[in-house]
C-alpha cells in the first residue's frame, strides 16, 4: 500500500526561547564532559553527537547523575555481547539496587504529596481546602518501604520473584514497588478500573508469587467496591500465587537492606498493546530503567531536588513507574487518584497551584478539554499570582499539535517551557524529547534524547536526509541500556522480541540491528525539530492510553460476549489533521440474517462489554456496520491502511490486498460524526416502527 499526504512547517512558530540556556542541565553535563575528556563540544547538537559516537558517554552520564552502586562499573566493560545480537549486556561488573537510588534521601523534607479527588472538594469555612491531602517525608517513605519489604520477606519473596499489584495511584503503590525492588523482586502493576479480562490477560502470563489488591476504586465522584472482581482474579490465579494481600503494614523486625544486583537484573514487567494477541510482557532491566528515566527527568525536564513533579497517570501506564524517577532526582512527587474533572477542573488546577508543582506531566486530551471549556488557568488558582513555581509542562501519551501547544503556552502565562516527548512502554524512556537550551517551536519535539541514535528511514531502509522534508519511520540505529531484556514466555531464540522491533529493516552499515519504533515522523530542516504524523502500526492511542486492537477483538467476539450477530470486527484509531487526540472507531460486519441490524441496543451492549472487560477509556467513539473488512492475501486483517483513510489520507491498495475494493467503504468515515447522525436517525425510525407495531 502507498499513501500520500503533503506537509509543510507553516505552523512551526517560535513559542519560547530560553532566557539562560547555559543554566540548563544538559549544558552542565556538556561542560563537565568537556572538562573530563578534554573535548570542545559547543552545544546540545555536539553533545548528542558525542553521546551516540562512543559508549563512554554512558559512563560519563553515570558519574554526572551520581548513580549509587556497591561495585562501580569498569571503564573497559561498558557494553559486551548479550544472549542475542539485538540485546547487548551493559555494565556487567557493576552491582547496584534500583530502590536504593530512589531512596537516597533520608530527611524531613516532603517526598510525596498524595491526594484523592475527594480531597479537592471545597471544605467547610472552618477548615482549609486541601487540608486532608497526605504528605510523607523522605524519612517516612523509607520507613514505609522497610516495613513493606519486611512483610514481603516474611511471605517468602526472594530475588527474581514476581510481585503484582492491582492498586490505586497512592503512596501504598509506591511503597510496594520500591519494597519489591529493594529485595530484587520483579514488579508489575495495573489500575483498579481495568476489567477482569484485561488484568488476567496480563497476570496469567507473569504468574506472580504475591498479588496485592486495593478493595475499591474512586473516579468521578463514585467509590466502587471491587472486591468481587478481585475475588474472581484471585480464584483464577490461585494456582500460581503464594499470597494474596491487601496493602497493609507488615512485620517490623527486618532492617531496610538493598540487594546488590547486576545492572541488567530484571525490575519491571510492562505490557505491549496486544495488537496481534494477548499483551506481550516486556521485561525491563533495573539499570537501564534507572539511568534513562533519571536522564529524562534530570536532563530533559531539568528536575532537581528543589522541584515538585506531578505526572497525572494511572498505575496501568508506564508513566507511573517512570515518574518515580523524580525521587531519584531528589524531588518531591505528587500522586493523584481520580478524575481531574471532579468535582471541577478548577479545583484540580487550584490543587496543582497549592501543591507548588514546578513540573506538570499531562496529556493532550486534558489540555484540549481545558481549551474546549474555555478554562483560564491564570484566573482560578491563587488570588495573587498563580502557578508561580510552574516552569515546565511535559506532555506524553501522544504529541501536541501546533495549535494546542500554542494555546497551552499562552493559557499558562506565556513563559513556561512545554516539553513534548516520544518513547514509551517499549523502552521506559524517550527517544525524542525536550532540549531546554534550545528554542521551542509549536508542534515540534525539540531533539533526539542523549544516547539515542535517532534516524528517519525510508520504506527501503535508507536514512532520509533532513533537508529532503520527506516523512518516514522513526528508527534507532545504536544500542542503549533501555532496550528491554526480553519478552516473558518468548521462544528460546527470542523470536517474538526480535520480530517486534528488529526485523523491519536490515542491520546498519556496521552490522548493528536497527530498532523500528512504529512512528511516522518528519524532521524540520530549519529547526531540527521532529513532527510526529501518527503511528505507523495498528496501536491505538486515545487520550494517551495505548492499547491494541486484539484486546477489543477478543471482547467483541460473538462466542465470548454473546454478540451472536457480529461476524467480524475492525478496530482502528482516527486522528484528523489539526486534531489534538486520537479516537477509536469500531467497524463490524454482520452475520447472515443480521445485515442492517446494528442498532442502539447492540451498540450499547458492545460498549458495555468493552467497558467491563477493559475500562471506560477503551470505549470506541463510534461503532459502524460495513459490508467488508480488508484482508491481505495471507489472511491478515489490514488496520493501518484503514486508519490512514479515516484520518484523511488517500491510500492505494497494493497487490497484497485480497479484497482491494473494500478500501472505498471507509472514506465516508472521515466525517464520522455525520455518519453517526444519519445512523442514529435510522435507529430512531426503527424504534418508532417497533413501537407502532406493539
Amino acid at each position: 500500500m502507498t499513501s500520500s499526504a503533503a506537509y509543510n512547517f507553516d505552523d512551526s512558530k517560535l513559542l519560547w526561547t530560553p532566557s539562560h540556556p547555559g543554566h540548563a542541565t544538559c549544558e552542565r553535563l556538556r561542560r563537565e564532559i568537556n572538562m573530563k575528556r578534554g573535548l570542545k563540544l559547543k552545544d546540545y547538537n555536539d553533545l548528542h553527537a558525542y553521546s551516540v559516537s562512543t559508549y563512554t558517554f554512558w559512563l560519563d552520564l553515570w558519574d554526572f547523575m551520581g548513580i549509587i552502586a556497591s561495585v562501580p562499573p569498569r571503564p573497559d566493560q561498558i557494553i559486551v555481547p548479550g544472549a542475542i545480537p539485538e540485546r547487548q549486556s551493559w555494565f556487567p561488573s557493576a552491582r547496584l539496587n534500583y530502590a536504593e537510588n530512589l531512596l537516597w534521601r533520608d530527611d524531613s523534607a516532603i517526598a510525596i504529596t498524595a491526594a484523592y479527588e475527594y480531597d479537592l472538594i471545597p471544605t467547610r469555612a472552618d477548615k482549609a481546602q486541601f487540608s486532608d491531602v497526605k504528605q510523607y517525608t523522605f524519612h517516612e517513605l523509607r520507613e514505609l518501604v522497610r516495613i513493606m519489604a519486611a512483610g514481603m520477606k516474611r511471605a517468602g519473596v526472594r530475588v527474581g520473584d514476581r510481585v503484582a499489584a492491582i492498586i490505586t495511584n497512592s503512596v501504598t503503590g509506591v511503597v510496594i514497588a520500591l519494597a519489591a525492588a529493594s529485595i530484587g523482586a520483579i514488579f508489575s502493576s495495573t489500575a483498579t478500573d481495568m476489567g477482569t479480562s484485561g488484568i488476567l490477560d496480563r497476570y496469567r502470563q507473569i504468574r506472580p508469587k504475591i498479588l496485592f489488591a486495593s478493595s475499591e476504586a474512586v473516579y468521578a465522584g463514585k467509590t466502587i467496591n471491587i472486591t468481587g472482581k478481585i475475588a474472581d482474579i484471585e480464584s483464577d490465579l490461585s494456582s500460581t500465587i503464594d499470597a494474596f494481600l491487601t496493602p497493609t503494614s507488615a512485620a517490623e523486625d527486618y532492617p531496610l537492606t538493598f540487594e546488590q544486583l547486576p545492572f541488567d537484573h530484571p525490575l519491571y514487567i510492562l505490557y505491549s498493546s496486544g495488537t496481534s494477541g494477548p499483551p506481550k510482557c516486556i521485561v525491563h532491566a533495573a539499570g537501564g530503567a534507572l539511568m534513562n528515566s533519571k536522564k529524562d527527568c534530570n536532563i530533559a525536564f531539568g528536575i532537581l531536588p528543589t522541584d515538585v513533579y506531578f505526572q497525572y497517570t494511572t498505575t496501568a501506564w508506564m508513566m507511573w513507574p517512570f515518574m518515580l524517577s523524580g525521587l531519584a532526582c531528589g524531588a518531591r512527587i505528587v500522586l493523584y487518584e481520580g478524575s481531574p474533572f471532579y468535582p471541577d477542573v478548577r479545583e484540580y488546577l487550584k490543587f496543582i497551584d497549592w501543591a507548588g508543582v514546578t513540573v506538570l506531566g499531562t496529556s493532550p486530551r486534558f489540555l484540549s478539554e481545558l481549551q474546549a471549556r474555555n478554562v483560564d488557568p491564570l484566573s482560578i488558582a491563587s488570588p495573587s499570582v498563580p502557578f508561580t513555581g510552574l516552569r515546565e509542562i511535559t506532555v506524553t501519551g501522544s504529541v501536541l499539535t501546533a495549535q494546542l501547544m500554542t494555546w497551552t503556552h499562552s493559557a499558562f502565562g506565556g513563559n513556561l517551557h512545554i516539553g513534548s516527548s516520544s518513547g514509551g512502554t517499549d523502552v521506559f524512556c524517550a527517544f525524542v524529547t525536550s532540549v531546554q537550551s534550545f528554542p521551542l517551536y509549536a508542534g515540534e519535539l525539540q531533539g533526539p534524547a542523549l544516547g539515542m541514535a535517532v534516524s528517519v528511514y525510508s520504506p527501503s531502509g535508507q536514512p532520509i536526509p533532513t533537508s529532503s522534508c520527506t516523512p518516514g519511520e522513526l528508527v534507532i540505529t545504536r544500542p542503549h541500556p533501555s532496550v528491554p531484556l526480553y519478552f516473558l514466555n518468548d521462544t528460546p531464540t527470542h523470536d517474538k522480541f526480535v520480530s517486534a522491533y528488529f526485523r523491519s529493516f536490515p542491520p546498519g552499515h556496521d552490522g548493528v540491528p536497527v530498532w523500528r519504533h512504529g512512528d511516522f515522523v518528519i524532521r524540520n530542516p530549519a529547526t531540527g525539530g521532529f513532527v510526529f504524523l501518527g503511528r505507523s502500526d495498528g496501536v491505538l492511542n486515545p487520550s494517551g492510553v495505548r492499547f491494541g486492537s486484539a484486546e477489543i477483538y477478543k471482547l467483541v467476539d460473538g462466542d465470548l460476549a454473546g454478540l451472536e450477530a457480529v461476524k467480524d470486527v475492525l478496530c482502528v484509531g482516527q486522528r484528523r489533521k489539526g486534531e489534538d487526540d486520537e479516537r477509536v472507531l469500531l467497524f463490524l460486519t454482520m452475520k447472515e440474517g443480521y445485515e442492517g441490524k446494528l442498532g442502539k441496543e447492540l451498540r450499547q451492549r458492545i460498549r458495555s462489554v468493552i467497558r467491563e472487560g477493559l475500562s471506560r477509556r477503551h470505549e470506541p467513539a463510534g461503532i459502524f456496520e460495513v459490508d467488508d473488512i480488508p484482508y491481505t492475501v495471507n489472511g491478515k486483517k489490514i488496520e493501518i491502511a484503514v486508519k490512514q483513510i479515516v484520518s484523511g489520507m488517500d491510500v492505494v491498495p497494493s497487490g497484497t490486498v485480497s479484497n482491494p475494493g473494500s478500501f472505498k467503504l471507509y472514506y465516508k468515515y472521515r466525517d464520522f460524526e455525520k455518519v453517526m447522525k444519519e445512523e442514529e436517525g435510522v435507529d430512531m425510525g426503527r424504534a418508532r416502527k417497533t413501537k407502532a407495531k406493539l
